[in-house]
């Protein structure tokens, strides 16, 4: 830091409130980051605000990360340096909202709970299923780029997000898209802040296309012993008629599983590989689209289906409440926990089964009909030697998607020790370059969590 502690906490109270800064290093703590900790907290309470605050820490090299409800601090590298934190949380309203027109803005800080219950008031939706979505901000959601079950029918946040106001950082209001599904104005420069963890710009309003909540929605579990199977299932949904609003398969190895399963009412028990397919629409169209996958689950290999059920409408909604949210419970459960998320061609899956099946220290894996799975290994403790043993295994999964002809994996989550033994983003991606010039572009000064994505932007 350029300039000293209370010399930076009494400039930010000037542009926020007395209230509103702290260096309390009790209220600090809350903020860390892999054991990393900022020197003051700010919480902004306008866009104007942002700005100035941004162009402050850009005059004195100050670096900023933005924060919401921080249940996702641990995705990413820690960074390089940390000089404040920026809460978000004050900006939390609901800017605008036209049911007639299924648009939404909002600010960063709000949770996404509270959307949910403003528009559940005219029966829409936002379909961000996420883990942590009880206490998560909208803000954190976005920028972190994790995903929801409810992709393979609405995709991405990049498929719904309008657009998007943010300040770069050398203290620049800008904004990008519209706030209409038809808007042609500019380039959808937004959609590079989804996912990009605060490195590129600091969204301050982010505009949103709702849907409609569904009539009905029914959720079936066909549960085969061994992955070929359960695979292959998958496949054939791919190319048939149906169009589930979601398709998960999960399985697990070890006893520390077994409440992970009974939550999300899936057998891990002995090598069961369980297909989760969810439908929505009206009661005519589900009882078509029960028997249609009944049926191609009945004609996958006879002697690996063990059962075909349809969850009871009480136990389905928990069931895909736990799943959306398993990365997340299992970080509760599990602090030594390492989540991967790998994005593969579907049709490498079946290899990339067989490479978890060979792990030899407890697993998860959640694979979705796209391509997506997360994977994680469960190593009972923090200690040196599990830590040893999981950096092993580590390394063996991406050597593993280093070898399908499209795949790349992400470790999201691990202990913090780890990070500093192994390359987290693996394999450096063949624009990095590019991005690289993108963030010089929006982040000249380069105080937008340094360090925080891959290739060390």
């Amino acid at each position: 830091m350029s300039v000293g502690g209370a010399s930076v906490l009494s400039r930010m109270a000037k542009v926020v409130g007395d209230s509103n800064a702290t260096s309390d290093p009790a209220q600090i703590a809350a903020y860390q980051i892999d054991g990393r900790s900022p020197a003051t907290v700010v919480h902004p309470g306008s866009s104007e605000e942002v700005v100035e605050i941004v162009k402050f820490a850009a005059r004195e090299k100050l670096a900023i990360v933005p924060t919401g409800a921080r249940t996702k601090l641990g995705i990413g590298m820690p960074p390089r340096q940390y000089d404040v934190a920026l809460d978000m949380t004050r900006m939390d309203r609901i800017v605008a909202y036209d049911p007639g027109d299924l648009t939404l803005s909002v600010e960063p800080g709000i949770p996404l709970h509270k959307i949910a219950s403003a528009l559940a008031e005219h029966r829409q939706f936002l379909p961000l299923a996420v883990l942590f979505a009880n206490r998560a901000t909208v803000g954190g959601t976005i920028a972190s780029g994790v995903d929801s079950p409810l992709r393979q029918i609405y995709g991405t946040a990049r498929d719904f997000v309008l657009g998007m106001e943010f300040v770069t950082g050398d203290g620049i209001a800008a904004k990008s898209g519209g706030r209409v599904v038809k808007n042609v104005a500019g380039y959808d420069i937004h959609k590079m802040m989804i996912g990009a963890l605060g490195t590129l710009g600091i969204i301050t309003r982010i505009n949103f296309r709702t849907f409609p909540v569904p009539r009905a929605v029914r959720t079936f579990v066909a549960t085969f012993r061994g992955p070929t199977a359960a695979l292959e299932l998958r496949h054939a949904i791919a190319k048939s008629v149906l169009r589930p609003q979601s398709v998960e398969i999960l399985a697990a190895t070890g006893s520390s599983t077994a409440e992970f399963g009974r939550r999300a009412a899936i057998s891990f028990e002995n090598n069961r590989w369980s297909v989760v397919a969810s439908f929505a629409g009206h009661d005519q169209v589900l009882d078509r689209d029960r028997r249609d996958l009944q049926a191609l689950a009945q004609g996958m290999d006879r002697s690996s289906l063990e059962s075909f059920t349809e969850l009871r409408a009480e136990v389905a909604e928990n069931a895909n409440r736990h799943i959306a949210g398993l990365p997340g419970a299992i970080l509760e459960h599990s602090p030594a926990a390492a989540i991967f998320k790998t994005s593969a061609l579907p049709t490498d899956l079946a290899g990339l089964a067989a490479g978890i099946q060979s792990i030899e220290i407890p697993w998860l894996v959640m694979m979705r009909g796209l391509g997506i799975t997360y994977l994680a290994l469960l190593p009972p403790d923090c200690s040196e030697g599990s830590l040893r043993v999981l950096k092993q295994e580590c390394a063996r999964i991406f050597d593993l998607l280093r070898k399908a002809p499209r795949g790349r994996s992400v470790l999201l989550w691990c202990p913090p020790e780890l990070k500093s033994e192994i390359n987290i983003w693996g394999a450096p991606p063949g624009d990095l370059s590019l991005m690289q010039k993108l963030k010089g572009v929006f982040d000249p000064s380069g105080i937008l969590s340094p360090g925080r994505f891959m290739g060390g932007l």
